[in-house]
């Protein structure tokens, strides 16, 4: 019979307030929380979206660079072509025969 005889406290209105003010307060604390992780992956997301597209760049730059031609190769000279160079640079200058052989300390056998 006691729990038929005891009342039943009453809420003010005011405290109910302060009651959804408090949930309010928390859930809006839980949607700054949840803010900060969204911006804090989002950050993790970008740089992992720029790390990739810096991969595709260069494996575009690679891929460029295989299908370009190569430029000719210049072909190699022998001994003797680089010796005829030489010579044919020498007497464009001026020089003659013999003063290229006196330059270069040859000795020639007189006719």
């Amino acid at each position: 019979m006691d729990e038929q005889t005891a009342k039943r406290t009453r809420r003010t209105p005011q405290q109910m307030v302060e009651d959804f003010d408090s949930k309010i307060l928390k859930l809006n604390q839980e949607l700054e929380t949840i803010a900060a992780k969204r911006a804090a992956s989002n950050e993790d997301f970008d740089k992992k979206e720029t790390s990739v597209k810096g991969k595709i760049a260069a494996l575009e730059q690679r891929k460029k660079d295989i299908l370009a031609p190569k430029p000719p190769r210049k072909p190699r000279k022998t001994k003797k072509q680089k010796i005829q160079d030489l010579i044919k640079s020498a007497s464009k200058a001026g020089l003659k025969p013999e003063e290229i052989a006196q330059r270069l300390g040859l000795d020639q056998p007189e006719e």
